[in-house]
């Protein structure tokens, strides 16, 4: 890890890779050194403030590369936030032609993930997601969308996310949740903060030939009100 000084109150921590920025995340947040205030965690960095009047970015960076950095439980096992989808999404056949599978198999393999919030960026409250199948790696669209409307459940590299608000966006939109993830009246405003477990539950209304890996008659589960527990980049 580097630490870089940020003005009078924060440091950039840059990280081997994105793996090691979560494990840091989660170490400051669980067992904050002294002094430490506002942790943003990106892709593969971590913006820590603190207090001057506590400590000092040397004492603060000698305390943050002391920290035992531990791996995160299964996104499996933590307390998860399900977001029912329709797939029914513009780029669903176009993800499908990319990656060789049908939609139905495209749906499948979203809605099999655990996900689990790396970051949050781009705009307020757009959460990435890590944990994506890799065959569901596909890239950005060549032309952004100048209007996301919000609700889009898109993929884009090695994430997936859901846009809390409408705007542009240049991910690929599988489908579509009713389910509010952005409220500027709660608190938090949103329910996918870094470390939340998240799931995708696929409900009437899309999925192509059904979201089996055989492409038959899919596999649905309803979910009427999901969203249950705690619930930098582009978009």
């Amino acid at each position: 890890m580097r630490v870089l000084r940020c003005g009078s109150d924060a440091v950039l921590i840059e990280t081997e890779d994105a793996e090691q920025a979560q494990r840091l995340h989660a170490a400051l947040r669980d067992t904050p050194p002294v002094g430490v205030g506002e942790l943003v965690p990106a892709a593969r960095t971590v913006l820590v403030h603190y207090d001057p009047a506590a400590t000092d970015w040397q004492r603060l960076r000698a305390a943050v590369t002391a920290l035992p950095l531990r791996a995160a439980p299964p996104a499996e096992a933590a307390e998860t936030v399900l977001i029912p989808v329709r797939y029914d999404g513009p780029d669903l056949a176009e993800v499908a032609r990319l990656t060789g599978l049908t939609p139905g198999q495209v749906v499948a393999r979203h809605t099999a993930g655990h996900y689990r919030v790396a970051f949050c960026g781009f705009a307020p409250g757009f959460a990435y997601l890590i944990g994506l199948d890799p065959r569901l790696r596909v890239p950005r669209r060549a032309e952004p969308r100048t209007r996301v409307p919000t609700g889009a459940v898109a993929v884009a590299d090695e994430y997936t996310g859901v846009y809390p608000r409408t705007s542009p966006g240049g991910w690929q939109l599988l489908g579509t949740t009713d389910l509010p993830l952005w409220d500027t009246t709660a608190d938090p405003p949103t329910r996918l903060r870094p470390g939340t477990a998240v799931r995708f539950v696929a409900v009437d209304g899309g999925g192509g030939d059904g979201g089996r890996e055989d492409g038959g008659g899919g596999d649905r589960r309803e979910e009427g009100d999901a969203g249950e527990g705690e619930g930098g980049g582009h978009g």
